[in-house]
């Protein structure tokens, strides 16, 4: 009886995608709607009881069901918060459940797309998850192998993203060409010089550093929808004269993807409440308020992202809408306001790009391709960066979304050979 075929599985941030090897050739694994990539979302629906995945967490989301969402919970991998215990429709689950829970939703399409049973995989994992020489590294890949356990999965074998997308790209290209992959996902940015050979594409060297289309959204939320909810408010003395600044944490917390689920508490509501009845300016706090009343922080959340979008595509009116907090609110975001807030991001991924150079012991005139992968490639801070290292070279942004899973497919079919 023939084992169970090897599937490559690239589980990202913010989508997540599946694909086979099928006469010698990548197959994505249909998703919801036949769609190549699943949003790795969640709602935890508190009337219905039930865990919705992908588009239908969305949707969720959007339609204002009662529920928990979470995003990003790759992020979490390698941090305590994995193994912690929380309670979530009745059950007692910990991350590596809520994430194991998604991996086998994957498994189970990709089943009921080959008909037979798949528990070998070939994961896709970044370069590097937190940073090089970071403790947490070694704690991550366990946390995701114990995901994929979870899932069902008995044989696994793990390969860096932009490795597996170098791999894609360069089966097909005429020997001799070296090329780097630049793979911005949702949290991490990694860097892949790789050369193509007559068999196959060899990896000269692999660079990753923390930074993904998150932390775009991020920078974007602290610097221009933050200070709209109270973010530099002055607040006064409970006795005497004198103010301070609205403390920061609560804004990061909320600017931040991964950890919005967590700011619904009864002590940062107390906290808000007081802090607007002491505020010099109460009114942009009581928009807070109002986010932690009726937990809106992921739909500030999707309209930073979608303004993101708007923005980078050269919309003359691009803005960011918050009219579900107040009629009218918008924060404008233009290219420029974009670009001067990620310009530490473009600093570092400058930095990546060199030291994975240094590493391969290249100059920048000898890489001949640039590969884009994920969606956060397409911010125009990236190819702008990468460009004014590598002036010469072809800039490619064929399969952004897809290529890693289609790389690990070609991985996997080495693995059934």
């Amino acid at each position: 009886m023939a084992s169970d075929p090897w599937i490559g599985i690239d589980f990202g941030t913010s989508n997540s995608a599946v694909a086979y090897l099928s006469e010698g050739a990548p197959r994505l694994v249909p998703m919801e709607g036949g769609a190549p990539t699943l949003p790795t979302t969640f709602f935890f629906d508190f009337d219905t009881r039930e865990t919705l995945m992908g588009e239908a967490a969305n949707r969720a989301l959007l339609d204002g069901l009662e529920g928990r969402f979470m995003r990003a919970l790759k992020r979490v991998l390698g941090t305590s918060l994995m193994h912690e215990k929380r309670q979530i429709l009745n059950r007692r689950v910990t991350f590596v459940d809520i994430i194991g829970s998604f991996l086998s939703r994957l498994r189970e399409h990709t089943e009921a797309a080959l008909g037979t049973p798949c528990t070998r995989v070939v994961a896709g994992r970044p370069v590097v998850f937190h940073g090089t020489d970071d403790a947490r590294e070694a704690q991550a890949e366990a946390d995701l192998r114990a995901c994929y356990e979870a899932a069902g999965f008995a044989e696994i074998r793990f390969c860096p993203e932009p490795a597996a997308a170098a791999v894609a790209n360069g089966a097909a290209q005429r020997a001799g060409t070296t090329g780097l992959v630049v793979d911005i996902g949702g949290g991490t940015s990694d860097f892949s010089v790789f050369r193509s050979r007559p068999d196959g594409v060899e990896i000269l060297a692999n660079h990753g550093v923390r930074i993904g289309g998150t932390d775009f959204d991020r920078s974007l939320s602290i610097d221009h929808v933050m200070p709209l909810l109270g973010k530099g408010s002055a607040i006064r003395a409970v006795f005497g004269p004198g103010a301070s600044l609205a403390p920061n944490a609560i804004f990061n917390d909320l600017a931040t993807w991964e950890m919005i689920p967590f700011l619904y508490t009864q002590q940062n509501r107390r906290k808000v409440t007081e802090m607007v009845t002491l505020a010099e300016a109460p009114e942009r706090l009581g928009r807070l308020a109002r986010v932690l009343e009726e937990e809106l922080g992921h739909d500030i959340a999707f309209a930073v992202e979608a303004g993101k979008i708007a923005a980078n595509s050269g919309g003359p009116d691009a803005a960011i809408d918050l009219r579900m907090l107040e009629p009218g609110l918008m924060a404008p975001l233009t290219a420029g306001m974009i670009g001067d807030s990620l310009a530490d991001h473009a600093a570092r991924l400058d930095e990546g790009a060199r030291e994975v150079l240094r590493r391969a012991g290249l100059q920048p005139a000898e890489v001949d391709r640039i590969v884009y992968v994920g969606g956060s490639s397409l911010m125009a801070v990236v190819p702008d960066t990468l460009r004014g290292i590598f002036p010469d070279a072809q800039h490619s942004f064929a399969s952004v979304f897809t290529a890693v899973a289609e790389g690990l497919a070609l991985v996997a079919g080495r693995e059934d050979a």
